[in-house]
């Protein structure tokens, strides 16, 4: 036997070793089924099955364990419309809202329309349409597999783009992509408006998605620049952006590719809807647009809640520490990822930064793990580390088990992101 083999078995024996020891003392940390969730101060009331049980759209048995949180919202837009008066509402400025209005709308309206020829099974009414979000959210993913790889099988290969389709579906958030949650949809249609603007022929169709996947997440507007610069032609010399031969049509090109998405967007933001969705975000969610001030202070008790001190976040401490560290560790491998892809894959690169971006400053520390599961630059980023086998091999244990940790506390209604 070579000495590299022995190496890579005594290698990989002890990572599996490491990491295998290490999970089941966070597992025994974080997860307390007969104690409320202490991940954060809030969640202390509101976890757990018991604090969900008057909650109509999260008590429907069929498939109950990929349901929770948000799923409530989408449930009750595509069955009863954002005035449904069977979901939350919250006084405001002195008036009453739907928190419905804090949801985007594309991911109900198309979970609408599939629970239409679903009801023909025969089930009840409800429950139709949490099998309608699953199978959305689905098959959104298997439509961002299929773009995923055609944006990195240029470059890594065949093995190396199924890889990072592997390493999508098994990073700790992955599971998201099977829940009544946006992001399945959003990464089907996200991923396929970048395939799309690799093509001569293929931006309209790209700014058609990328209008649905702004529709679907506001993340989605972070397409947008990459729109523009895709119609432009560029492409990096060194660290230096060039640009093909500036013309008077590909300019034109460039504004109205680039047109589609963010006048879909605008027109919704100054309508009803987007109206209200601008005001429960700011005073009942607290989330805005790059609010780097409060961003960064919340980051900064994120940082103090990892250190094992008290912040305005902390529920339980040991709880909170391990959410925190996982949050960080999230937002840190995003922008590595991201930055990394800036010459190999400027366009990926060019909007994982701005969703970065988005997701980091969105005012609160929490649900980063979730968003960053949407950077295209993230799974391409480990399957090129992939390629070390050791380090494979160790990736997907960490993956799955942190996975298997975190869908077990979304199954229980506890708070994963």
């Amino acid at each position: 036997m070579k000495k590299s083999t022995v190496f890579q078995i005594v290698a990989l024996w002890l990572v599996w070793a490491i990491i295998l020891i290490g999970f089941q003392q966070l597992v025994t940390a974080r997860f307390q089924p007969k104690r409320p969730d202490g991940a954060l101060g809030w969640t202390l009331g509101e976890t757990g099955r018991v604090s969900q049980k008057d909650q109509l759209y999260l008590n429907e048995p069929f498939l109950n364990e990929m349901v929770s949180w948000d799923s409530e919202y989408y449930l009750s837009i595509a069955s009863g419309g954002y005035d449904d008066p069977a979901t939350r509402w919250a006084e405001l400025n002195g008036e009453d809202y739907s928190l419905n209005y804090a949801f985007f709308p594309f991911y109900p309206i198309v979970v609408r329309l599939f629970a239409f020829p679903l009801s023909f099974l025969g089930f009840a009414p409800l429950a139709t349409t949490v099998l309608s979000g699953v199978l959305v959210s689905l098959l959104g993913t298997l439509l961002g597999l299929f773009a995923l790889y055609g944006l990195s099988k240029e470059k890594l290969g065949h093995d190396g783009a199924m890889r990072a389709l592997f390493f999508l579906l098994i990073f700790p958030s992955g599971f998201f992509l099977a829940q009544v949650y946006t992001e399945g949809l959003f990464i089907g249609l996200a991923f396929t408006s970048l395939a799309l603007m690799k093509r001569k022929r293929g931006l309209f169709l790209a700014s058609i998605f990328a209008a649905a996947a702004t529709m679907t997440r506001a993340v989605g507007a972070a397409l947008v620049p990459v729109l523009f610069l895709s119609a432009l032609d560029f492409h990096w010399e060194g660290w230096k952006m060039r640009f093909a031969p500036i013309r008077q049509r590909v300019i034109l090109r460039a504004i109205l590719s680039a047109l589609v998405p963010t006048l879909v967007f605008f027109l919704w933001k100054n309508a009803h809807f987007g109206i209200n969705f601008q005001i429960i975000e700011d005073l009942y969610f607290g989330r805005g647009a790059l609010v780097i001030s409060k961003s960064l202070a919340g980051w900064y008790s994120a940082w103090q809640a990892v250190q094992g001190q008290e912040s305005y976040l902390v529920g339980i401490a040991q709880q909170s520490q391990i959410y925190f560290s996982l949050e960080l560790a999230a937002v840190i491998l995003g922008l590595i990822a991201s930055i990394t892809a800036l010459k190999k894959y400027p366009l990926i690169a060019i909007f994982s930064l701005a969703a970065w971006t988005i997701a980091v400053f969105s005012g609160s520390p929490q649900s980063i793990i979730r968003y960053m599961l949407v950077l295209p630059a993230l799974p391409i980023f480990l399957s090129r580390l992939g390629r070390n086998p050791t380090f494979e091999r160790a990736w997907t244990i960490i993956s799955i088990l942190l996975m298997g940790l975190l869908a077990t506390l979304f199954s229980f209604d506890f708070w994963v992101a």
